[in-house]
Formats: C-alpha cells, sequence, structure tokens
C-alpha cells in the first residue's frame, strides 16, 4: 500500500501541518488497532485512511483520521492533504465527498490546485474561562468558548496576537482542562499583512502538544472573527514554527477553508492488515 505524507495549508515544502495518507483498496476498514498502531508509527499529528464506496451512495469515499494517540471526529488538514493525494493521483476531479463522523464533507479542487472543504460550522457557545487557563497558558484569558461536538475544543481568545506568539503553555496543565485540545487566537495586528487573526492549537490530550495548521480550528474561528469584523471571507494565519494559512467563507451552518498542499514523501507501507 502506498502511504504519501503530503504538507496541507502550505504551498511550500516543511510548512503547513504534514499529513499521512493511505488509501485503501478495499470496501472497508481494517481493524481499529491496526489503524491505530500505523498513526503512532507514523507519527504526525493526523494520518487519515480513505476507501472508496460505491458510486450510487451519497459519497465517494468514507474517511477517518487518527492522531498517535487517538482518533478524532473531525480534520481538516488531513482532508485537504487526502483530496490533494486523490486529484494528482487522478482517482478523483471537482469535488469529492467524504463520508466521515462528521456527515459528509466535500473538498473541491480549483484549476490553481487550490482546495476547498466544506465543514459544518462549529456552534460556539461562550463559557466562564476554567480558572486554571490563564496558569497553564501563561497568559490572561479574554473570553472562552465551548466549540461542540464535532470540534471539541476549547477556545480561548487572548488579548493580542504578541501574546499568541510567545505562548510557552504547561502542557500537562492543558491536557488537564478537559478539552480535545486549546485553540488560542487574537486579531491580527497587521491585516495588511495578509491575515484578519492569528492563532495557535495545543492537543496534548490527543497526543499532539502543537499542530502546525489545524482546519477544524477554523471552523471556530471563522464564526467569531467573522462576528467581530463584519465579514463572512477572512485570512486566518497559524502561527507554529511551521505556519499556515487557512482562507475561510463562513456560510451560516457551513465554513468553507481553503488552502493548498504538497506532496512531500511516496513510499510503501509494507506490513499489511
Amino acid at each position: 500500500m502506498r502511504l504519501r505524507i503530503v504538507d496541507a495549508f502550505t504551498d511550500r515544502p516543511f510548512a503547513g501541518n504534514p499529513a499521512g495518507v493511505l488509501l485503501l483498496d478495499r470496501s472497508g476498514f481494517p481493524d481499529d488497532s491496526w489503524l491505530q498502531q500505523v498513526a503512532a508509527e507514523v507519527n504526525l499529528s493526523e494520518t487519515a485512511y480513505a476507501h472508496p464506496l460505491p458510486e450510487s451512495g451519497e459519497a465517494d469515499w468514507a474517511l477517518r483520521w487518527f492522531t498517535p494517540a487517538t482518533e478524532v471526529n473531525l480534520c481538516g488538514h488531513a482532508t485537504l492533504a487526502t483530496a490533494h493525494v486523490l486529484h494528482t493521483a487522478g482517482l478523483a476531479s471537482g469535488t469529492v465527498r467524504f463520508a466521515t463522523r462528521s456527515g459528509v464533507l466535500s473538498a473541491t479542487t480549483a484549476e490553481d490546485g487550490s482546495i476547498t472543504l466544506d465543514f459544518p460550522t462549529a456552534p460556539l457557545t461562550a463559557v466562564e474561562p476554567p480558572a486554571e487557563a490563564s496558569k497553564a497558558l501563561g497568559a490572561e484569558v479574554v473570553s472562552a468558548y465551548d466549540t461542540g461536538p464535532n470540534v471539541q475544543d476549547l477556545l480561548i481568545e487572548v488579548a493580542d496576537e504578541k501574546t499568541v506568539r510567545a505562548l510557552v503553555p504547561d502542557l500537562a496543565a492543558l491536557a488537564g482542562l478537559g478539552s480535545r485540545g486549546v485553540i488560542v487566537t487574537a486579531r491580527a495586528e497587521d491585516p495588511h499583512r495578509g491575515y484578519d487573526f492569528v492563532s495557535r492549537f495545543f492537543g496534548p490530550g490527543a497526543g499532539v502538544d502543537e499542530d502546525p495548521v489545524t482546519g477544524s480550528a477554523h471552523t471556530a474561528l471563522a464564526p467569531l472573527w467573522s462576528q467581530r469584523l463584519g465579514r463572512d471571507d477572512l485570512t486566518g494565519f497559524q502561527a507554529s514554527a511551521r505556519t499556515g494559512l487557512v482562507r475561510t467563507a463562513l456560510r451560516g451552518p457551513r465554513t468553507l477553508l481553503t488552502g493548498t498542499a504538497i506532496t512531500i514523501i511516496d513510499g510503501e507501507l509494507l506490513v499489511a492488515p
């Protein structure tokens, strides 16, 4: 089986968020234990597994995502990476539909190679920030939001972009907050630099200390910043060491996420299910 490593939400190697992509030539998924072992061996923030579905169905491929430690309900960068692999391998063109834990998701590849994901918008609920959050982050929390059952993260706003970039959180303390991960965000200091808001994502409880570029988080960031800035179409910059840009378009219950991807490794997985 061919295993690809794809850098997503970037147009250059060794940036954005790397994902493993394994296309399965079978009608179903192997045992969960095997899927988890491969994801742990690949040891990226996400490994995606997909297999084709009958042509008569509402989706074209079934898709699942695993971190090195667990399966997740929604992943943006590994979905974008999977769509990129299907397109470059000649297995899909235009729009491809994925059956996932979060319903049917679509990915549309444009002529310039950019890919737009159609994801459910995260339903934000303002919450009282956990008492330990400011100490765990090492920064004052301005506001906090629950992001709903698909994303399952705590969204935290801090004072400014400088604070987001400078964070050196206590990862063990963040894992104890009880959410899958913690999204930290602030408004961009200078929108003329090509982005409207910044973020970082920490998921030590899911086996990912810091995720380089988190597509699913932007289904929560989009409604927050669209409401604040009064525009439905925005660009987010994830300020990890690798960095990445995600263009967001809020469309009511759906959020469109657009980015590019590049295949870095195309190899063979020698251990069969």
